[in-house]
């Protein structure tokens, strides 16, 4: 059964809490603290197999948790750390994490690459569910055999009492808990990757072309939408293989959901160089085209996608009516490239694969121009810039630049930002909110970090936190916006008074 859509639940491992324990040894009085560290939560990490082609296993297993972390003990024993959830999906697997609007969580952002594999596009891009109230955050996108990226990070451990020794701290009994993992949903989606993308309405010979030059074997008959799944087919051509998928057939509306086209053009969407086949047989090819043509165009960037059309089943058809189709074609897109083929009688092939391996290449070779291009345009950029000496991760022009001659920063540099905080500096900020109930939220990366480590039953634990805020310079501020001592102050979940015991 083949699946190309599938919904989780992620559930990434807790780290284990760190440990209150004191060295007891005969002859050894006041040993001191000795309490481990506890161990970090198990990541969830997707990897991509070439032998795995759908992702019908996440519909028997729809929860996937990784092993959480070992608590730490005594003798500074550090607990194990949680084993890695590897999960294998097919090449081309497309996964992102799923929330309601305004529900991000803190805390590791996923996607991370692992063992040296950089994933481009794991930075978190946006897009928005038609739903406005769900949103979806591309975290991931395995395009190569054996690309691996974690989806969801395991916490970490909490520090034992062992950390917190100091000359004027000399028994401390402070241990943090263990972070909790990441835990959310995420929908996965399989989009084929294929050098040549076939596409064409229903019934224009797309399975036939496939299995007459391929090893593939799809269903073929007489009726439309034969095809309900993507097929893989291997055609190869002087020396050259060249993946071929075969989409199931589109209909007027495709990218609006009608038929089977909005289910399948993810398919397409990763696809080189398209194939666009029409039948001889039409009443006017140039409609049937223009129609295949609009829905590729509302759905993305396909219009821009080089393109071959084949008029197929030609064998036996007069030269008239083929010339007229042609015309036909060539009245909707002056540019088009057309051939003359039958899959069944095996004409016009042969030379159709070599045009078909001349655009791939072509488009290859385009597409790595392009990115050295944009690395050659940033690197100048770069190169222009010098660390400031005001603000951390600042970047500030050098004063023989575009900037101190007055040029203007809208046409030299249209897409690079001038100045930024550094990653270190985003995450020491902070912000503090009043509550309609009274109560304070305080919100920051670092900070929330040191909430969700804070064993709350632990007076000492709490007083930690409490002198966080103050040198982090949010006691202060809370006092500015009228908290009193009795106020509750929330952090990462987690609530407790301004001042102990007031």
């Amino acid at each position: 059964m083949f699946v190309d859509i599938a919904k989780v639940h992620l559930k990434a491992g807790k780290g284990g809490n760190g440990a209150v324990s004191f060295r007891h040894e005969i002859y050894i009085p006041k040993g001191g603290p000795d309490g481990g560290d506890g161990g970090k939560g198990g990541d969830i990490i997707f990897r991509a197999d070439k032998d795995t082609n759908t992702l019908i296993d996440f519909r028997f297993t729809p929860i996937l948790e990784a092993e959480n972390g070992k608590n730490g003990s005594g003798q500074r024993s550090t607990g194990r750390s949680g084993k890695d959830l590897i999960i294998d999906v097919p090449i081309g697997t497309v996964v992102y994490k799923i929330s309601q609007e305004g529900s991000f969580e803190g805390g590791p952002e996923p996607g991370e690459a692992k063992s040296g594999v950089t994933n481009p596009v794991a930075t978190g891009a946006r897009e928005r569910f038609e739903n406005d109230s769900v949103s979806r955050v591309l975290i991931a996108d395995l395009t190569k055999d054996g690309d691996e990226a974690i989806i969801a990070h395991g916490g970490d451990g909490g520090f034992g009492n062992a950390h917190f020794k100091s000359s004027t701290r000399q028994a401390p009994v402070i241990a943090e808990v263990g972070e909790p993992g990441d835990e959310f949903d995420a929908e996965l989606e399989l989009k084929s990757m294929a050098d040549i993308g076939l596409v064409g309405l229903p019934n224009a010979g797309k399975s036939t072309f496939l299995s007459v030059v391929s090893n593939a074997k799809p269903e073929i008959a007489d009726y439309p939408f034969t095809t309900i799944t993507p097929n893989l087919g291997v055609a190869t051509i002087d020396g050259t293989d060249l993946l071929i998928a075969d989409i199931p057939g589109l209909i007027e509306g495709a990218s609006e959901g009608k038929g089977l086209g909005h289910d399948f053009l993810r398919h397409v969407d990763r696809t080189a160089v398209l194939l666009h086949l029409v039948d001889v047989y039409n009443n006017d090819a140039g409609e049937a085209y223009q129609t295949i043509r609009n829905e590729l165009n509302k759905y993305s960037d396909l219009k821009d996608r080089p393109e071959i059309v084949a008029l197929t089943k030609c064998e036996g058809v007069d030269e008239d009516i083929i010339k007229m189709q042609m015309t036909s074609i060539l009245d909707k897109n002056p540019d088009a490239k057309i051939f003359t083929i039958s899959s069944s009688a095996h004409q016009g092939l042969t030379e159709l694969l070599r045009e078909l391996k001349t655009a791939y290449f072509a488009s290859i070779e385009q597409a790595r121009e392009e990115y050295s291009r944009s690395r050659s345009i940033f690197s100048d950029v770069e190169n222009t810039e010098r660390p400031s000496p005001v603000t951390t991760g600042a970047r500030e022009r050098s004063e023989n630049d575009e900037y101190s001659r007055g040029i203007s920063t809208e046409r030299s540099y249209p897409d690079y930002p001038t100045i930024s905080l550094s990653d270190k500096a985003l995450d020491d900020t902070w912000k503090v909110e009043k509550l309609d109930d009274g109560s304070f939220l305080v919100t920051g990366a670092k900070i929330e970090k040191f909430a969700r480590r804070t064993d709350m039953d632990n007076y000492a634990s709490i007083n930690r936190l409490r002198d966080i805020m103050k040198k982090l310079g949010i006691r202060a501020e809370l006092t500015s916006k009228g908290a009193e001592p009795d106020s509750i102050i929330e952090i990462a979940g987690k609530r407790f008074p301004l001042v102990e015991d007031w």
